[in-house]
């Protein structure tokens, strides 16, 4: 008996291990490397879909979508997104990117909304040798020293250099209090750029008359705000989240400041106005593209398409620089004629003259795309174009 069951019990394990074998790999595919199965190509997404971020993530998801639905395959094989949302928060971008790398095995990534999420990225798919394309992440560390990190949007210290000439030229400002989120590398890094333009421009060591630190999540600034009056500044460049910003600006004229109240690329999205409402008209701030200006024909496909779906709205700019990030990684794919990941990456270091829904595509040697910058403010509860910078 004792003989027959041990016969039983090893006939069963090996039967356990053939169908576990079984289960391991489909018949209709087979492992290629990095690229997932013989039929399709997978690129990773890592966006805040939730968290103090959640806004812009589901932005740049929007257009990374819309772009997938016009451009579904790449060499024959279709092109499958696999979304995984880092929660607004360093150490959960960081999993999330190793888990594209390791687990999911994409040929690219797109990603991620806020600097700071990117950056905690950077290692790793540096590491594992997966290119990666930011939408509108403007901080120059995130591509620094990292030839496997892109992005299809301009950098802070050009952004940063236009905001403080709006500030000089514009509004004639000769004194400015800077507010800024300590503990954002956007906000801190943004916050530096314009105020090295604004000393310079000014001639004036001084002319930053006060600076105030907040952190996100932050919901009462007025001890911040209190400081800065005193100051009396001409101008207050607050770069900042687009809920804070808001929050920020409302107790702000609340308090009886009148100063023009001026911000970065973060504000436009639909939050800022329905939080900050009638408080923050005429707020302006830097952003990457309008759809008053269509620039490429890639441009007007994209509205076209974007106004179908969205019959109500206009698409917010970092919307256009998913798209663009999506479509900038498919090119590199076909120039490949390969889903290898090192072999995308040595494409999409050659970008040249691309032709992207947010404007022409130029990567320099960091991996940052040379591009124009767009004015914009707030105007009848909308935002509305103003002007465009050049960037050279």
């Amino acid at each position: 008996m004792r003989k027959m069951a041990s016969v039983l019990v090893s006939a069963l394990l090996a039967g356990a291990l053939v169908v576990s074998g079984c289960g391991t790999q489909s018949p209709n595919t087979s492992t290629t490397g990095s690229s997932g199965s013989e039929d399709v190509i997978k690129i990773g997404v890592f966006e805040p879909m939730t968290g103090a971020n959640a806004a812009g993530g589901a932005l740049e998801v929007e257009g990374i979508k819309l772009a997938n639905k016009l451009y579904p395959e790449a060499l024959g094989k279709k092109v499958e997104l696999i979304t995984v949302d880092n929660k607004s928060d360093k150490v959960e971008a960081a999993s999330a990117a190793s888990r594209l790398v390791e687990k999911e095995k994409v040929s690219a990534i797109i990603g991620s909304w806020g600097s700071s999420l990117s950056m905690a990225a950077g290692d790793i798919v540096k590491n594992a040798k997966v290119p990666t394309v930011a939408a509108s992440a403007t901080n120059p560390l995130v591509t620094k020293n990292n030839d496997f990190y892109f992005r299809v949007c301009f950098i802070d210290p050009f952004q940063g250099k236009v905001m403080a000439n709006y500030a000089f030229n514009k509004l004639n400002a000769k004194k400015v209090a800077i507010v800024q989120e300590v503990s954002s590398d956007y906000s801190i890094g943004l916050a530096k750029f314009f105020t090295d333009s604004f000393k310079e421009l000014t001639g004036d060591q001084n002319a930053i008359v006060g600076v105030a630190n907040y952190n996100t999540g932050d919901q009462d600034f007025s001890a911040q705000l209190t400081n800065i009056k005193a100051k009396n500044p001409d101008v207050i460049f607050a770069p900042g989240n687009f809920t804070e910003s808001a929050l920020l600006i409302k107790q702000a004229r609340q308090l009886g400041i009148k100063a023009p109240i001026i911000g970065g690329d973060t504000w436009e999205t639909p939050e800022f106005i329905d939080i900050g409402k009638d408080a923050v008209e005429g707020a302006v701030f830097s952003t990457f593209f309008t759809s008053e200006k269509p620039i490429t024909p890639e441009s007007e496909k994209f509205l076209a398409e974007y106004r179908k779906e969205n019959p109500d709205k206009e698409p917010a700019a970092v919307t256009a620089l998913g798209y663009d990030a999506y479509i900038v990684i498919l090119d590199a794919i076909k120039k490949a004629n390969s889903s290898d990941p090192v072999k995308i990456q040595e494409q999409l270091a050659k970008t040249k003259d691309f032709p992207g829904a947010a404007g022409m595509i130029t990567l320099d040697e960091n991996g940052d795309a040379v591009k124009d910058a767009v004015i914009k403010q707030v105007k009848n509860g909308k935002f509305t174009y103003m002007d465009i910078i050049k960037a050279k």
